[in-house]
């Protein structure tokens, strides 16, 4: 695995965290990916090495690199809307709250079963974010690997073509928490095992039984979680200081 620039320097201060109250924003609700695009070629084996601007605070609605298998099995990054549109969709308007599913549903649900047979992506990220509920307030908080590598989300992805030109759009898969996240959110983004990366893009299996089982919460150790500034609450700001722990 190639080495990979830690996202955050700083050492990440402990927090003290209490238990969430049931109504709170998606999980997951922005995200981030500012490592090179030569890192994420490698990581991933993509085709080609993509341009990729760095991204602390991906929001609903915007445009990012999101990972396919072509019917050959070689993987592209290509930019797709972030809130997936069904096919059978009247408005490409119900994207903007299309942003997750849940994984338990999504074989049974119309508007993701199709997708999660035969539309299967990888969202790369290097740390995703929640908002964790406090007394004294929502408290924003950043979860990243430790050894900073890119996480492999699990997504689903559409092409919507009721419009004047073709809208592709993606989804990102949640699951139960970890124990990590159970305190923070009672959701949590499906983060891909590496092993399990060719079996989640491989156009050929259509079978959601497969692949069902492979979307289960992400192994405690390998995560840490620690709050960020207030700044992260506005997609207007996009820096390192989104992504930067603070006591």
């Amino acid at each position: 695995m190639p080495q990979v620039p830690m996202p955050v320097t700083n050492p990440a201060p402990a927090i003290d965290v209490t238990r969430p109250r049931t109504t709170m924003r998606s999980m997951c609700g922005r995200y981030s990916l500012a490592v090179p695009g030569d890192i994420v070629a490698e990581l991933f084996a993509l085709v080609g090495s993509p341009e990729i601007s760095p991204r602390w605070n991906i929001a609903p609605t915007q445009s990012v690199g999101v990972i396919r298998a072509a019917p050959d099995g070689a993987r592209h990054l290509s930019p797709l809307r972030w809130g997936l549109v069904p096919t059978w969709a009247k408005d490409a308007k119900i994207g903007n709250r299309m942003i997750n599913a849940r994984s338990e549903t999504a074989a049974s649900k119309p508007s993701f079963r199709n997708a999660l047979r035969r539309r299967r992506c990888i969202v790369p990220a290097d740390g995703f974010y929640e908002w964790r509920r406090t007394v004294d307030g929502k408290v924003p908080t950043r979860i990243q690997r430790r050894d900073g590598t890119p996480m492999a989300l699990a997504g689903l992805w559409e092409r919507w073509s009721r419009g004047p030109e073709p809208l592709e759009t993606f989804t990102i898969l949640t699951t139960t928490p970890n124990h990590l996240l159970r305190p923070i959110h009672d959701r949590m983004p499906v983060i891909l095992a590496p092993d399990d990366w060719q079996r989640w893009l491989d156009p050929d299996q259509q079978d959601a039984r497969v692949v069902e089982p492979l979307m289960i919460p992400y192994p405690d150790g390998e995560l840490e979680a620690f709050a960020v500034s207030t700044r992260v609450n506005s997609p207007r700001h996009d820096d390192p200081e989104c992504a930067a722990p603070v006591a």
